[in-house]
């Protein structure tokens, strides 16, 4: 039986205010911690009738900003009616009285989510529809008319280069533990190169194929999971993002460099960047630079947190030494100036 000393919180609280609030559930409470995650803490919440998913927020110090569940909730409401595949929401909870941080519950969906990016297991063939389907539905989230969700104030539109990049340097001083001379050329670089245009989206924030649950036995996504970065944001930086799986090796988080696509099945990043369309403008070494600097500096937070105690992973202080080489990838994407 999971103890509150291994939750963090008294379950027997939580299952008294989910019976209260949800009337319908049926026989004992079940939880399951879900491992893996390295950001706000997620577990599965069973009855006999009824099959749920909590997430929180961490419990300790945490970054300003960072693991705002609340945003997470909020956005997979205002998507519930468009089409984009999303967990139905079933309660928030502000407070801190029933497990000692807010959270949300929502409906557990069923289906497969890979944390490997070759999706070991899977045809050749299906491997390549679902990553179009992951194109597919990133493409989907950014042609949500974000004003007419509800999301207007969501973020700020307009200028998102220019204030993540000021952002995310603010987040960098006040989380490294270390001097990184690769994250300080970025810092100088990006703000002189940010490409002309600009376009405003839905964004996911942390879009990747890990982050997505595709039906148990079809390559469609029946779910995309983990809102917690969304905002107001330019479509072509989360498209970059979602593509430095082509960037970045197997040993470095989320990466598929080196693999033979070919025989997998996985299409070549441009295939993937053709699926998604042009309709947004073009994807540039800016856009994935941008995107492998604010990964540097989450996985600096993770780091952070790890020396803490307060990492929401065992192994967060070894996945925070990653963010040297997130920054090293940054450096070797662009032509530096000389």
């Amino acid at each position: 039986m999971t103890t509150s000393l291994d939750l963090g919180f008294d379950p027997n609280c939580l299952d008294a205010f989910l019976q209260q609030e949800l009337p319908d559930l049926a026989g004992p409470m079940v939880l399951q911690r879900i491992s893996g995650g390295q950001s706000n803490p997620t577990f599965f919440v069973s009855y006999d009738n009824r099959r749920l998913v909590l997430r929180k927020r961490p419990a300790g110090p945490v970054l300003p900003s960072a693991h705002a569940i609340d945003r997470e909730h909020r956005v997979m409401s205002a998507l519930a009616a468009t089409g984009v595949p999303v967990p139905p929401m079933v309660l928030y909870h502000a407070d801190e009285d029933v497990i000692g941080t807010a959270f949300y519950v929502m409906e557990r969906v069923e289906g497969r989510v890979f944390d490997d990016c070759a999706l070991p297991g899977i045809a050749p063939e299906e491997r390549r529809s679902m990553y179009f389907a992951m194109a597919d539905t990133l493409s989907a989230l950014h042609r949500v008319d974000w004003r007419k969700a509800g999301l207007s104030d969501f973020g700020r539109p307009l200028n998102y280069f220019e204030r993540q990049i000021d952002r995310w340097t603010r987040q960098w001083k006040s989380s490294k533990t270390r001097d990184l001379p690769d994250v300080e050329r970025l810092i100088e670089w990006l703000p002189r190169h940010v490409p002309s245009g600009d376009s405003t989206a839905i964004a996911h924030g942390d879009f990747r194929i890990g982050n997505l649950m595709f039906h148990p036995t079809e390559p469609r996504v029946v779910a995309v999971l983990d809102w917690e970065l969304s905002t107001l944001g330019h479509p072509l930086a989360d498209l970059a993002y979602s593509a430095l799986a082509w960037r970045l090796r197997p040993d470095e988080y989320m990466g598929m460099r080196g693999l033979d696509l070919d025989a997998l099945g996985i299409p070549h990043e441009q295939d993937y960047i053709d699926r998604y369309g042009s309709e947004f403008g073009r994807v540039e070494p800016f856009h994935f630079a941008f995107a492998l600097f604010r990964l540097t500096v989450i996985f600096e937070g993770i780091a952070t947190r790890a020396k803490s105690g307060t990492a929401t992973s065992e192994n967060a202080g070894r996945v925070g030494e990653l963010s040297e080489g997130f920054a090293r990838r940054a450096i070797e994407t662009l032509e530096m100036p000389k």
